[in-house]
């Protein structure tokens, strides 16, 4: 057992008693390689205690006086002139004592490695988890009650919308061309356009009374319905809001005001973005509607957007207009009251 060779099969004389009440004895004790050998001068085997469990009863004072772990009443007295024994007994012992595992160094470590496992989980995987569980439990009404709440947020900033009544149904008719949902106009919204929960399409008035034809109007909804299609506008909201508001809208099913509040006023002030050209185009083609009336409102010099130009699905091809000159110009008129 012991790796310290030169303390193997020394002996010495000591004075050995089994029990507090037993009359001391003079014994020969040895040393092997695990184990202490008491012996009587007889050389008849009295104990055999293993190193592993040997106590000191005065550590530090001699002649010294060993005992097993546990069992105190059993004495091994060296004296002091046998100093090579008491020394390699206490070597061995703290030798021992070293390579033992450490319970509380282990109890600690595994501790801090669970810790370490759920705040890893908590920071990477819980968000994500739940805000995957939480799009598939969400009901579409509620969607559309917390695309109407931002709504209501951003007309507070914008004005209200729009509700001539004409011009709605002219709205409604592209809506249903475009296969687009509900749509939307804003008297004065900061951005052309964007997309809620619950499938509103809002759109800035601009973008149908500047341009002399529909398809520029298209061309935006076309432009949120490519966005929807990448990405679901709730997961976008609850990215922005973070856990907090995540596990309230799993648990109550609502979202605190203030939160809405903030996340329509980082809806307005964010850049419209492009979205994948192949799929945008895609949508065009499907719905029939032209892409270049679309770019060139984007620019008009038509240099940032000459994929668009050049990738018209619907160049060169007859296409029905999306509304009547009279439609039209209802829809122009939408905001008149």
């Amino acid at each position: 057992m012991t790796a310290l060779t030169k303390y193997a099969r020394i002996e010495a004389a000591g004075l050995w008693r089994a029990t507090p009440d037993a009359q001391r004895r003079d014994v020969i004790v040895s040393m092997g390689d695990a184990t202490l050998t008491v012996t009587d001068l007889k050389d008849q085997p009295l104990a055999h205690w293993s190193l592993a469990a040997v106590e000191r009863a005065n550590p530090g004072t001699r002649p010294a006086i060993f005992h097993p772990d546990g069992d105190p009443g059993e004495t091994l007295e060296l004296p002091e002139d046998e100093a090579e024994m008491i020394d390699a007994i206490e070597t061995l012992r703290r030798a021992i004592t070293r390579s033992r595992p450490r319970p509380g160094r282990l109890r600690w470590a595994g501790v801090a490695a669970s810790i370490v496992v759920v705040a890893a989980l908590a920071l990477f995987w819980l968000p994500g988890a739940m805000q995957d569980h939480t799009l598939r439990v969400v009901p579409p009404a509620k969607r559309a009650s917390i695309g109407a709440a931002l709504l209501e947020r951003i007309e507070r900033v914008s004005g209200p919308a729009c509700k001539d009544e004409a011009g709605r149904a002219a709205l409604n008719r592209l809506g249903t061309r475009l296969n687009a949902g509900k749509l939307i106009v804003l008297q004065d919204m900061t951005r052309p356009g964007l997309h809620l929960p619950g499938g509103l399409i809002v759109l800035d008035h601009s973008v149908i009374e500047d341009f002399e034809e529909p398809d520029v109007a298209a061309g935006y909804v076309l432009t949120e319905l490519a966005h929807r299609t990448t990405t679901d506008p709730l997961r976008d909201m609850l990215s922005v809001m973070g856990l907090r508001e995540n596990f309230r809208l799993l648990t109550t099913g609502d979202v605190a005001p203030k939160a809405l509040d903030a996340y329509a006023e980082h809806l307005m002030t964010q850049t419209p973005r492009a979205p994948d050209l192949a799929l945008h185009l895609a949508r065009f083609e499907k719905a029939q509607v032209r892409s270049t009336p679309y770019a060139y409102a984007l620019d008009i010099t038509g240099e940032t957007t000459l994929p668009l130009i050049e990738g018209d699905p619907m160049y060169g091809r007859l296409t029905e207009p999306l509304l009547s000159d009279a439609t039209w110009l209802r829809l122009q008129n939408i905001c008149t009251q």
